[in-house]
């Protein structure tokens, strides 16, 4: 919105041509994200105390998070929110993948209220039953994928690439809905299970948002793509302020987010967070880099997938307790060393993911 406005006023003074850049976007829609959520925070957690809609605890769960019960929940309506409204006004609204991007954003937001909504207001403890969960999410996580593959408008968008290889490694065809599928689908609910302790969701995502910003500009940018050898796909610059926004919009729920927390996100935001991660993955053809940078968010996923595996098929559990963080907990780990260790292990891996850039 304020791009469109940008260029009304650069014909009268020619100082409103900045805005043009996508980098200062970004970094204004990262900062407008952060103060929208440092200003909405305490009066959104105010309403949500007085509405009593608080965290429910597992009584098999770690006897310290019992002292967490009551805790405003819902948290994520404040990411969604200071999110879109950053996107909106920084963003080329003329771009189809930023329309993609609210699209999964309030779409995955919609199912995680629900969810949220039926648990913590209705007190219904099945909250959205995991087959409606998982049919709305497949419903709008296909509509993205089919989307970006309808649309798609170079050879780019559809092949396979992976890091240090120069070049795509195959054509995609009707592959790509596929995988674009999963990956949105699959870090919704990957990030959703990581977040179960406080903080420990919100900073990998940040991370990783922002990572994916680097990989978006850079992508979108003809001379630079060609230069690192990574896909030149048109548009694509414009995520870099969905990520920018991203990780403002996170970096200011975790003021309040951080342990001990005032508010936790729910599913509203964490199905939300991972998807939109997911999507903007596929659009910058990193699905595999996103493998790796959100390798927390992957080994949350896997401990809960072999935990069950190996308790359906032999009766034990390898696992204290799934996920993985809560096994830590179990072992005498104290909540805040569980959050930082895992937090450094991302920094490490978002590292790695950017460092796949240059070596192909």
């Amino acid at each position: 919105m304020l791009l469109w406005l940008s260029e009304w006023a650069a014909q009268y003074v020619r100082a409103f041509s900045v805005l043009q850049y996508v980098t200062l976007r970004t970094i204004l829609g990262a900062l407008t994200a952060l103060a929208l959520s440092l200003a909405m925070g305490p009066v959104f957690i105010r309403r949500l105390a007085e509405r009593q809609i608080g965290q429910t605890i597992r009584d098999d769960g770690p006897q310290s998070h019992l002292s967490k019960a009551g805790t405003p929940t819902m948290g994520g309506v404040l990411i969604i929110v200071t999110l879109a409204v950053s996107i909106l006004l920084w963003a080329d609204l003329h771009n189809r993948y930023v329309w993609v991007a609210l699209g999964v954003l309030l779409s995955f937001g919609l199912v995680g209220f629900i969810d949220d909504y039926r648990k913590l207001v209705l007190k219904d403890s099945r909250g959205l039953p995991g087959r409606w969960k998982y049919l709305l999410q497949s419903i709008f996580g296909a509509a993205a994928a089919i989307y970006l593959y309808v649309t798609a408008d170079t050879q780019a968008a559809t092949e396979l690439y992976l890091p240090l290889i120069n070049g795509p490694v195959m054509p995609l065809g009707i592959g790509a809905i596929v995988l674009s599928y999963f990956w949105i689908v699959g870090f919704s609910n990957a990030v959703n299970l990581t977040d179960g302790l406080d903080g420990l969701a919100i900073m990998p995502t940040v991370l990783v948002a922002a990572a994916l910003g680097v990989f978006a500009y850079l992508s979108g940018h003809a001379v630079f793509a060609q230069y690192l050898g990574i896909p030149r796909i048109p548009g694509a610059q414009e995520m870099a302020i969905v990520c920018g926004a991203m990780a403002g919009s996170g970096l200011g729920f975790l003021w309040f987010n951080t342990y001990p927390a005032q508010v936790f996100m729910g599913d509203i935001g964490a199905l939300a967070l991972g998807a939109v991660l997911g999507l903007v993955a596929v659009i910058v053809r990193q699905e595999a880099v996103l493998l790796i940078m959100g390798g927390i968010f992957v080994l949350e996923t896997l401990s809960v997938i072999l935990q069950v595996a190996s308790f359906k098929t032999t009766g034990r559990r390898i696992f204290r307790m799934a996920p993985l963080h809560h096994h830590y907990e179990l072992k005498g780990w104290p909540e805040p060393r569980v959050i930082v260790r895992f937090w450094i292990i991302s920094v490490v891996l978002v590292l790695l993911g950017l460092a796949t850039l240059k070596v192909r």
